[in-house]
């Protein structure tokens, strides 16, 4: 076999695909190793770990509220412009981030404000991304160009997080936001190179208002995709809540230290590498029904952390959540691909992030008095089984039993036309 053969990309990872991916694997480098850095630049100029937290904050509280205009935005406009946009802003924001933290002369406010663009690009960004991705592939083979992207979009994280921290101690935090930078405007260059002639032109709306509105029609007519929203509303919720204050306070008091909690959180990010790869050659029929069947173990870092297990245990959960999870996530975006027409992809990724993230904040904030009031062990089992619950009472739902691989993407019908019709065209191979 000749070099040229060996290294040949596949058939389904077109063009605007392999772009996409090479764009996100750098933004992922990059902008994970900046979290850690932004954190390490607020302590270095004298804040604590309240202000670390008000930065935090500042970049998601607009990530929440520009979401579903964000959404509009992008079935309006050429995804690809919208993208390279918002990569600026990111680009423009970390660079100055980087210059005050390298001269000396941050100060909260600052680092707030140009957290809170940050958050905003992302914002205009996330949906006009998805939807560029979910119209890059074709419905035969889209299961597997979704897992193999998400496994590089992992493989990424995990990397960018393990050679941030590392940089951060070396070089120090200004000069790794100042890679975050560069690597923002890489993969703006990259994605201003995306061919958007196959997507057809957008027909005149009725103004941004009347696009948010048609985007809601299309989202509360399909009861699977509100109810998994839902489901992933209270869920990311109540884990994010377990993760971010529970888990450091049981590493602390019972596994060691914060090392241990980090190898576990490893393990997981190793965990979606592995599920992204056994998705490449799973393809389930009842892809929504599978998926959600694999929600169930979120519970169980939660109930892990509430006992607490010895670390080697906790480490071994946390991978296990890791795979099912990602197969969830696999079979979600295959669903979203196959089921919503093409120019309203944009608006519900909208409501499925601002779903996904709005109630992230209220549960961090309420992490602390409900461990006060109710105890941590109590608090970390009532994580648990309210991931239990939401999961349970999804399988209720019909269409999230029924729903069925196809092989050809919906390509203009209403939910009430194509509501019915989950089972009609023919599925494409698999074990669900």
């Amino acid at each position: 076999m000749s070099t040229t053969t060996a290294f040949r990309r596949p058939a389904w990872a077109g063009r605007n695909y392999t772009l996409l991916t090479a764009a996100a694997v750098v933004t992922n480098l990059g902008s994970h190793g900046a979290l850690i850095a932004s954190a390490f630049a607020v302590l270095g100029m004298g804040g604590d770990g309240g202000d670390v937290g008000l930065v935090a904050a500042a970049r998601t509280l607009p990530l929440v509220l520009f979401l579903l205009i964000g959404g509009a935005v992008a079935d309006r406009l050429p995804r690809h412009r919208v993208m390279v946009a918002a990569n600026a802003l990111n680009c423009v924001s970390q660079a100055v981030f980087a210059a005050l933290v390298l001269t000396g002369e941050a100060r909260l406010w600052q680092m707030m404000l140009l957290s809170a663009l940050g958050g905003a690009g992302q914002a205009f960004f996330n949906p006009a991304a998805e939807g560029m991705l979910l119209s890059s592939v074709d419905g035969a083979q889209a299961g597997r160009a979704f897992a193999v992207f998400r496994m590089a979009m992992h493989g990424a994280t995990l990397g960018g997080a393990a050679l941030g921290g590392a940089m951060v101690a070396v070089i120090g935090p200004g000069w790794v936001l100042a890679v975050d930078a560069a690597a923002f405007a890489l993969a703006a260059a990259l994605r201003a190179l995306l061919d958007v002639k196959h997507i057809p032109p957008r027909a005149p709306s009725g103004g941004m208002l009347a696009d948010l509105r048609e985007g809601w029609r299309e989202f509360i007519g399909r009861p699977w995709l509100w109810s998994i929203v839902i489901q992933f509303s209270l869920a990311n919720a109540v884990v994010g809540a377990a993760d971010a204050v529970y888990g450091p306070l049981v590493a602390r008091d019972h596994l060691g230290g914060a090392a241990p909690w980090g190898l576990a959180l490893a393990f997981f990010g190793g965990g979606t590498v592995v599920g992204a790869l056994l998705m490449t050659r799973w393809q389930p029929q009842r892809l929504l029904f599978v998926g959600t069947l694999c929600v169930f173990p979120l519970a169980l870092p939660s109930a892990a952390l509430a006992v607490p297990v010895p670390v080697g245990v906790l480490c071994a959960v946390m991978f296990v959540t890791g795979v099912t999870l990602e197969v969830f996530g696999v079979s979600w975006m295959t669903a979203l691909h196959q089921e919503i027409p093409e120019d309203k992809l944009s608006r519900v990724s909208a409501y499925d992030w601002f779903g996904s993230v709005a109630l992230v904040p209220a549960a961090m904030a309420l992490a602390g008095p409900a461990e006060t009031a109710f105890g941590r062990e109590e608090a970390l089992w009532g994580c648990a089984a309210l991931v239990v619950v939401v999961t349970a009472a999804v399988l209720c739902v019909p269409d999230v039993r029924r729903l069925r691989r196809r092989t050809r993407q919906v390509t203009g019908a209403t939910p009430d036309a194509d509501h019915g019709s989950a089972d009609a065209e023919r599925p494409v191979g698999g074990l669900g």
